[in-house]
């Protein structure tokens, strides 16, 4: 069993209020699980109104695979969601 992980840490221009915030990542995290099918949360950097770090994972059988699906996710990211990337990290673990 191969599990994939996607972590984000991003800024998050011109927003006034943690709601906001809130709503932007909310987003984020609903686009990954349903077009992806994979786990998503917001990790770390809650308490920051500007940045925020999001993780994903994937189980497969193969870790082609769930790193090109990662890498699509992260694409997705970059096109449709408001942020600035600071940081990423793709990367598989077998178990």
């Amino acid at each position: 069993m191969i599990v994939s992980m996607l972590q984000v840490i991003f800024e998050i221009p011109e927003v006034d209020s943690i709601k906001e915030k809130r709503r932007i990542i909310l987003s984020m995290k609903d686009k990954l699980q349903r077009r992806f099918r994979m786990s998503a949360a917001e990790v770390d950097l809650q308490d920051s109104l500007s940045f925020g770090q999001v993780g994903a994972a994937l189980v497969s059988n193969s870790r082609d695979f769930g790193e090109s699906v990662l890498r699509k996710a992260f694409q997705m990211i970059e096109r449709e969601i408001p942020v600035r990337i600071h940081d990423v990290s793709i990367y598989s673990e077998e178990f």
